[in-house]
């Protein structure tokens, strides 16, 4: 296929022609450089400088990732493991933050190479520039998470499945596998772009040639192997993992509720779309006399049209159909082909006076974004106090905590009890890197042994209930838990002060947990025992040792009826 030239027409009188714009002109690749360049190097700093503490994704991240599991109960770990790899090359939260816009720009990238052939280097560069309005690419991608790593996989498979259909190599099949098994370890959210092209390939006449080939089914193969680990993993744990997915999906209430829902969705993207749309309008204003002929074809066309609205049509359709909610921050990946979508319908003449006007538009939202993160965390907090989980005292809740162990143990501390946000703070800020027992809950965190944590001893902390009361849900997991005076810290910015309750489970001796029914230990009347809690299967017991001849050991007790 040729590439597209568009018939260019000389500017209107009366308008400047700056430098600046004939370069990007006669530079589109150099400019498209120069806008990759801007983007990392802003959005990377933003955070740098104004974040004091890392964000919730992060913390969950470093909480998760160095753990090395094959799934959890949450989530797919890809993006976890990532960020760990991070941390153990440089250990500077800025690491974090470039990782998300390094994501970002990959998939502008894919974006790019797939517009190019259709519409020209200028055309291409218009595209990108247009999705750029979106806070999904900037301002909200800042928090490197599960969103933002299926950027570039959704774009990967975007780009393969247009080459694979025009040019029909394997190469380009075996592309769109290894860009849908890599989005899985991503998010389950594929599931809403492997629907639409399945059924683009079923119902496109032009399409529908390509399953009497060997691409799809290679794609299809490698896709399986990519993933085969994470799904070993999930047949192996009951799909722990969907539960999640489950719990975020709001339920029907009603046959209103296949209304409410989808449309709620809808209105939430098409206002995320909004400052894409002002960028995109120079293309129609004012409105062109004659349109650039462009190399792409009706096929293109309709390839195009379902990237950039299948996977979005998708979701509205399986929230209608379910009446579940749709997330409206699930919006991350579906408009990664909206410009390059605008562009090939306008077919605009791109001369230096149309150019100049969209990079205008396209500084305006992007100067008035950065500007709106600068006020956010510098000015709003000095008048609105409202708690911002960025200026959460992380650091000194880790160091404080640590030290009180350290004072009541004389040993290092090896794990937290807590909440993620609570326990992954104190363990990502503590210098001794514990492990966190999630929620206090053993299936949250089936890699931590109950019984090693019992022999070290724990530090649990809260800071949303009352600090002088040992939560519940950590009561029943740590109910010998010695309570300490509780402590408040200042937020690192702003105003405000976190109120922190605590405890140290001091290391144990004599104290097993087992999976026996508890009603078993008192036939063992020999012997002092102490039923301690129940946190299904998990039963705490305490065992003298010493008339361990009269009861047998605790392998004995395991084996009691339940």
């Amino acid at each position: 296929m040729s590439t597209a030239i568009p018939v260019y027409t000389a500017a209107r009188k009366g308008v400047p022609d700056s430098g600046f714009v004939r370069w990007i002109e006669r530079q589109p690749q150099a400019a498209f450089g120069g806008f990759l360049a801007l983007h990392f190097i802003v959005w990377t700093a933003l955070p740098s400088l104004l974040y004091a503490n890392l964000p919730l994704d992060l913390i969950e991240a470093l909480t998760y990732g160095r753990e090395w599991q094959l799934g959890s109960d949450k989530l797919p770990p890809l993006p976890w493991w990532m960020v760990e790899i991070l941390y153990r090359l440089f250990g500077t939260d800025a690491a974090y933050y470039a990782l998300a816009q390094a994501t970002v720009i990959v998939a502008f990238g894919l974006v790019f190479a797939t517009a190019r052939p259709l519409v020209g280097s200028t055309g291409a560069l218009v595209a990108v520039l247009i999705i750029d309005g979106m806070h999904y690419f900037q301002y909200t991608a800042v928090k490197f998470n599960h969103d933002v790593i299926q950027l570039p996989f959704w774009a990967l498979a975007g780009y393969a499945f247009h080459a694979a259909l025009k040019r029909g190599r394997l190469g380009h099949w075996l592309l769109l596998g290894v860009a849908i098994g890599g989005a899985l370890w991503a998010k389950y959210f594929v599931v809403l772009l492997i629907i639409p092209y399945a059924l683009f390939l079923l119902f496109d006449r032009d399409a529908r040639r390509v399953l009497a080939t060997a691409g799809p089914y290679l794609a299809l193969a490698v896709a399986v192997i990519v993933i085969t680990p994470h799904l070993v993993w999930l047949f192996q744990n009951d799909f722990l993992t969907f539960a999640y997915g489950e719990h975020r999906a709001a339920l029907a209430r009603g046959w209103f509720d296949h209304i409410l829902h989808p449309a709620f969705f809808a209105a939430s993207q098409l206002f995320f779309m909004l400052p894409s749309l002002f960028i995109a309008a120079a293309l129609l204003w004012p409105r062109p006399k004659a349109r650039a002929n462009f190399a792409a074809d009706g096929f293109d066309r309709r390839i195009v049209t379902l990237l950039a609205f299948g996977p979005g049509a998708a979701t509205v359709a399986l929230s209608a159909v379910s009446g579940r909610g749709a997330v409206a921050m699930w919006g991350y990946p579906l408009w990664l082909f909206l410009g390059l979508w605008i562009v090939m319908e306008v077919r605009p003449l791109l001369d230096p006076d149309r150019i100049g006007r969209m990079v205008a538009a396209w500084g305006a939202v992007f100067a008035v974004m950065a500007l709106a993160f600068v006020v956010n965390y510098t000015v709003l907090p000095l008048a609105d106090h409202r708690y911002r989980a960025e200026f959460f005292p992380g650091n000194t809740l880790g160091e404080s905590l640590t030290t009180r162990f350290h004072a009541a143990t004389g040993t290092r501390l090896r794990y937290v009890i807590g909440s993620m946000w609570d326990g992954g703070n104190a363990a990502h800020y503590s210098p001794d890197q514990p492990q966190v027992l999630i929620d206090g809950e053993p299936a949250r965190a089936p890699w931590i042994d109950l019984n090693d944590l019992r022999k070290h001893g724990a530090v649990v902390v809260w800071t949303q209930s009352d600090p002088k009361v040992l939560p519940p849900q950590f009561a029943a997991i740590a109910p010998n838990a010695e309570i300490g005076e509780p402590f408040d810290l200042p937020m690192r910015r702003g105003y405000g002060a976190v109120h922190v309750g605590w405890a140290i489970l001091k290391p144990q001796v004599g104290w097993k947990y087992g999976t026996f029914n508890a009603s078993c230990v008192p036939r063992c009347s020999g012997v002092p025992t102490r039923l301690l809690s129940r946190v299904q299967p998990f039963v705490a017991v305490q065992i003298d040792d010493r008339r361990d001849d009269r009861c047998g050991s605790i392998a004995s007790l395991q084996r009691c009826p339940s």
